[in-house]
């Protein structure tokens, strides 16, 4: 089975809404070898709903386009684009529609749920529907969600005003090579089974080839980037949807004038040491050893 995945955003017409507005395209799952990742994008119209309901499964989200109500036990919430969150196993919620137009959400489950269990998915009573209120990232008491904006992986706009108004330090900037990662849902947010963060790379962004002991998606949401998979190159634009299972070597490289930016999730969390093998490392040593080093 492969171990890597490229899904086209024109690849297949998208599924008719469900009798309540809802419909999910599926684009890492079960039948695709995932075990650890169901990553998939969801839409809502405004007059739709999805009833309450638990998983065996966590579930992190990032809102793409429009509003959307999430009710929780503790309270309702509606969420705008940029907004992302953490549904920790267990937790009832619900969505219902909001504002003039479709609300449209990337969703990362793990691990993978499965068909043979009704997709680890339970139905439970109503949650209460409450007037929703905006989430309040600099609120100490918000321990679920958080924002994002473009504008947060620009280094030069990092002073302390700014990260004042995200969820926390641990959104502070990662950059390396050209490369500026934006942390969203991990363990600082209760994460215990995967990762979901911002990439962007400049025009001369890249990262050589390498693997993971973990699977990876990456969604693109702008400009263009050269993809490599176990040697199988891709040019990849937005809409379009990649994973690289655990042991897939892969490398990208920025493709465009302008920078690209891709939502990625990891799952299961990356070990606290050696969460990455360079092909690079090992070949010099493979080198060196040959050469009586």
């Amino acid at each position: 089975m492969s171990t890597h995945l490229v899904r086209r955003a024109a690849d297949e017409p998208p599924s008719p809404y469900d009798d309540l507005g809802y419909r999910r395209r599926t684009l890492v799952g079960e039948e695709d070898g995932s075990v650890h990742t169901g990553f998939g994008v969801c839409e809502l119209r405004p007059d739709g709903a999805v009833g309450a309901q638990v998983h065996s499964y966590e579930e992190s989200f990032h809102i793409l386009d429009g509003t959307v109500i999430l009710d929780v036990p503790d309270g309702s919430y509606l969420l705008e684009e940029g907004d992302y969150g953490l549904l920790a196993t267990g937790v009832p919620h619900a969505w219902r529609g909001a504002g003039d137009t479709v609300a449209r959400w990337a969703d990362m489950l793990a691990p993978v749920p499965r068909a043979r269990y009704g997709h680890d998915t339970q139905q439970v009573p109503a949650l209460p529907g409450r007037d929703p209120v905006r989430i309040d990232v600099r609120d100490p008491r918000t321990r679920s969600f958080g924002h994002f904006e473009p504008e947060h992986m620009d280094p030069g706009k990092q002073s302390q005003d700014l990260l004042a108004v995200s969820a926390s330090m641990r959104t502070a900037l990662l950059l390396y090579s050209g490369i500026t990662v934006k942390m969203m849902v991990d363990s600082d947010l209760g994460a215990v089974a995967s990762t979901m963060f911002m990439v962007r790379y400049a025009p001369d962004g890249a990262a050589g080839s390498h693997d993971h002991p973990f699977e990876e998606t990456y969604l693109i949401l702008e400009g263009t980037v050269d993809a490599t998979f176990d040697g199988e190159r891709y040019r990849l634009g937005p809409g379009d949807t990649a994973w690289a299972g655990a042991g897939c070597v892969h490398g990208f490289a920025g493709a465009g004038q302008g920078p690209v930016r891709w939502l990625e999730t990891q799952a299961p969390q990356p070990p606290p040491r050696h969460s990455y093998r360079f092909s690079r490392d090992w070949e010099y040593l493979r080198t060196a050893l040959e050469e009586g080093s």
